[in-house]
């Protein structure tokens, strides 16, 4: 059904259209009495004229009794706000369809007639093109991410709202699907065709720190034929074979582009209903999840026979402030995230797994770097050396895994820190880690939740399966989680078991949520690309192997005077390494 919204915005825009220039202002299509048709592929979105606001903006009709008004100068535009050739915001004739771009100036005349013409399509076609947008955003359960998230929706549907268009509809992932599975996207793939494949016309995923300005989004995925399957993105690609993608395409890993959620991707309802069917005939297999982006991507393509993804240059990774995003239709907000003051030195417990054969290499790589940030800091290995010092918890040293070693911490944090400690992180011996950015990040978070905090990965999502925290990057627990997970039977199934898989596996069945920051990395930098990283403060890295890990660290890791006075994203000088 129409909303009231929508039919007066036609028929303030037409009545505003016939009485600036009668007879001759008429929107093409509406003399022979039928729907006004939109004869170019760009609106007047910030006309006066939208949304029946005849009385401002300089096509508008003149007051009852008051002196005719002088029709606009030619090329001085339409805007709300009276935009002119030099509105900053929207080029220099904001206006103008693109087919008299480069042309000669029009008409003062002709100048209102488009505006009208323009106004009057936008309150039809542009209401329809947004309304057939769905919004998923990759929203989290944690109070601090949901919160976030539902910021995001109520900012998108505010911006339908000053437009005058009936509502899109906006989904966060955590609402949708209680099955943990769902932030996988691939899952969610056949409710979405059941639900949105006929009515629809796009699915755009976000992040909940992506910004979206609806306008320039609804006039970008204008520019796609949407009976067509299309994958669109920012694009990303490897420089080099990387662990995290199994070395794929190890001859040429350039070729090969997948999105930056950072920025939002899309996928044309066509996609999406074909991506449904395939699931339907040939359900996911029961594997890892480990970098989400490259593996929709990899799954999309399907070996030739899908589309690759379409690079949009509206969507960005610039932040909202740059000068560089006046095309841009999403932008991100690409700072360290700080909800008032850093957590306090003592309020963090750092907890380093090693063993006797990596003593002499890797602890003086940590002793180097941020050993310093930490107030409180232990070493636990397979042998008690005083002069690191480490302390043997018993538990003999395995080649993988460490489970064993894992949950002995876990019980010596519980029973041998102060209560007043709410939190516990744990690293690897050749884990690169900022403390002074993760207090700031642990600000966000109430350590009276149970929060399990790290890079998240998946394992047989498809079929039930679990999420976990991968264990290189850093294991941040709340004093909270480690207590109900103590509390519980669950335990390790053999000393060697993978550690962080049978917490995921714990905390899973415990109903506690895995709480993704991306801002942990698993792998050295070289292992991504330098675009992703290039809207991060990162928190961590992870692995020594062919690179040199105190340079690594003082170029992403170390904090600068700069950063610590306001924690803002800043320059670094940072060297391929």
């Amino acid at each position: 059904m129409e909303g009231r919204r929508a039919r007066r915005a036609r028929s303030g825009a037409g009545a505003a259209a016939a009485a600036v220039f009668p007879g001759r202002c008429v929107p093409p299509g509406a003399e022979a009495g039928g729907e006004p048709r939109c004869p170019v592929p760009e609106v007047c979105w910030r006309s006066g004229l939208e949304r029946g606001r005849a009385a401002r903006g300089p096509c508008a009709a003149p007051a009852a009794g008051a002196a005719p008004r002088a029709p606009p100068a030619p090329g001085a535009g339409c805007g709300a706000r009276g935009a002119g050739r030099d509105s900053p915001r929207r080029g220099n004739r904001p206006w103008e369809p693109e087919q008299l771009r480069g042309a000669a100036e029009p008409s003062a005349e002709h100048s209102c007639c488009v505006c009208a013409a323009l106004t009057e399509c936008s309150a039809q076609g542009g209401g329809k093109e947004l309304k057939g947008i769905v919004f998923v955003i990759q929203s989290q359960s944690n109070s601090f991410h949901s919160k976030r998230a539902e910021d995001l929706k109520r900012d998108i549907l505010k911006q339908a709202v000053d437009l005058g268009k009936e509502l899109p509809t906006v989904l966060l992932i955590h609402q949708i699907d209680r099955h943990e599975g769902a932030w996988t996207i691939l899952p969610l793939m056949t409710d979405f065709s059941v639900t949105y494949g006929r009515n629809s016309s796009w699915i755009f995923f976000c992040e909940e720190d992506t910004r979206i300005q609806v306008v320039k989004l609804v006039e970008t995925l204008r520019r796609f034929d949407k009976s067509k399957e299309w994958f669109l993105g920012k694009a990303l690609y490897d420089e080099e074979s990387t662990i995290i993608h199994h070395y794929a395409f190890a001859e040429n890993p350039t070729v090969f582009k997948y999105p930056d959620f950072a920025a939002g991707w899309a996928l044309s309802i066509p996609l999406v209903n074909k991506l449904a069917k395939k699931l339907k005939s040939e359900p996911l297999k029961s594997d890892f999840t480990i970098d989400l982006k490259h593996e929709i991507a990899l799954y999309i393509w399907q070996k030739g026979e899908g589309p690759h993804l379409t690079p949009v240059p509206e969507f960005c990774t610039d932040d909202v402030n740059s000068y560089k995003v006046d095309h841009c239709a999403t932008t991100f907000s690409n700072f360290l995230p700080l909800c008032g003051e850093p957590v306090n030195k003592e309020d963090v417990f750092v907890a380093v797994k090693t063993c006797r054969k990596f003593h002499g290499d890797r602890i003086p790589v940590v002793k180097q770097t941020w050993e310093r940030e930490a107030a409180l800091i232990e070493y636990y290995s397979d042998y008690a050396d005083i002069s690191i010092p480490t302390i043997d918890l018993g538990i003999p040293n395995t080649d993988r895994g460490h489970c064993g070693k894992t949950f002995a911490i876990l019980e010596r944090f519980l029973n041998h820190t102060s209560p007043r400690t709410p939190w516990l992180v744990v690293v690897d011996d050749d884990t690169l880690i900022s403390i002074f950015r993760l207090r700031k990040l642990l600000s966000c978070y109430d350590p009276n939740e149970p929060v399990f905090l790290g890079e998240r990965y998946g394992y047989g999502l498809g079929t039930g399966g679990y999420s976990y925290i991968t264990g290189g990057g850093g294991m941040v627990f709340s004093r909270t989680a480690v207590q109900k997970l103590l509390a519980s039977k669950c335990r390790c199934y053999s000393m060697d078991a993978p550690d962080d898989m049978v917490l995921g596996m714990c905390f899973s069945g415990l109903g506690i949520p895995i709480t993704h920051s991306p801002l942990f990395h698993q792998a050295r930098p070289m292992d991504y690309p330098k675009d992703y990283l290039s809207h991060q403060i990162p928190v961590s890295f992870h692995k020594h192997w062919n690179i040199d890990p105190v340079k690594v660290y003082f170029t992403w890791l170390a904090p600068n005077t700069e950063e610590s006075s306001n924690g803002k994203k800043v320059g670094y000088n940072r060297e391929d390494l």
